[in-house]
């Protein structure tokens, strides 16, 4: 078992959710994040002053799947979550972390 952490802009999340389903994959949390990468803030202006925004907003997915779902719901997430046939920078990042034990509670 898997646990895949994708970090992606809040407008692919929609199109990201439409690619998991395709896929089959339909249980994930999400978390609203900020942090900043190679895009590092962006200018924006507050009570008429321009300053840097370091943070950037962003959408966390954890997502736990079998190790059969774990190519499919990759494809899927850069499938939904790219921008333009090669993407590019600020599309976001999936990290794969191996899952030793999932407990249910009930």
């Amino acid at each position: 078992m898997k646990l895949i952490l994708a970090i992606i802009p809040p407008d692919r999340l929609e199109s990201v959710k439409a690619s998991l389903a395709t896929a089959e994959v339909y249980r994930l949390t999400l978390q609203d994040v900020q942090g900043f990468g190679r895009q590092k803030g962006r200018p924006e202006m507050f009570h008429g002053s321009d300053f840097q925004a370091n943070l950037v907003r962003k959408v966390q997915l954890m997502i736990a799947v079998n190790d059969e779902f774990v190519e499919p719901t990759i494809d899927a997430i850069v499938e939904g979550g790219r921008s333009g046939e090669e993407g590019r920078i600020g599309d976001g990042k999936i990290f794969i972390i191996p899952v030793e034990k999932a407990i249910r509670i009930r």
